[in-house]
């Protein structure tokens, strides 16, 4: 299994990078993508970044799916003893899409009201591709987790992803490896573990 460290924030540089780049379905050319996750006293820092030429953003509703787009996803589960995860995915538009579950099909679509707000998000677009920032605030876990603290010591099970179902270069990349299979992204028996410094 996997393993992350989850590093206290100071600056970004000081924070560890993650690879994603186990290719699912088809050999990805030109395609790359990689994570940094840090945390502060009351939320969880994410920075996922890709290098890609042929960007697609359609996706633009609130209801939208952005993994049709070039997407980056960040999914998780905030305690490792169970499967319930937070599925968050990102196109470079800024669509968002927030899923809460066990299983792709029992998953439910957690609507908020101003997730711009609330998560922080911040898209940039860089010379060789794009980025999304954005902070998951401890209070936001604690509706579903109410015993999540974030602290030294404490292990999430998640997975990272850079997908793109319609894109002119349909691709699938992971962090931790899954089993080829209908959903396998919303398989929390294959997360990896990170641990929070």
């Amino acid at each position: 299994m996997k393993q992350y460290t989850i590093t206290k924030f100071k600056n970004w540089e000081s924070v560890p990078v993650v690879k994603i780049d186990t290719p699912y379905k088809y050999n990805v050319e030109g395609i790359e993508a990689a994570a940094q996750i840090a945390y502060t006293s009351d939320e969880i820092l994410v920075h996922l970044f890709a290098k890609e030429k042929d960007i697609r953003k359609e996706e633009t509703d609130v209801l939208g799916m952005p993994c049709h787009d070039s997407c980056l996803e960040f999914f998780f589960c905030p305690n490792p003893e169970e499967d319930r995860y937070f599925n968050i995915e990102f196109n470079p538009n800024g669509c968002m899409f927030l899923g809460f579950g066990v299983t792709n099909v029992q998953r439910i679509t957690r609507l908020v009201v101003d997730p711009k707000e609330l998560f922080d998000i911040k898209i940039n677009y860089t010379s060789e591709g794009w980025e999304v920032f954005y902070k998951v605030p401890v209070e936001f876990i604690t509706r579903f987790f109410p015993e999540f603290k974030l602290e030294s010591g404490k292990m999430i099970r998640a997975n990272l992803y850079k997908c793109g179902d319609y894109c002119v270069q349909p691709h699938y990349l992971t962090w931790c490896p899954v089993t080829p299979q209908v959903s396998a992204f919303h398989n929390p028996s294959k997360f990896g573990l990170m641990i929070f410094e």
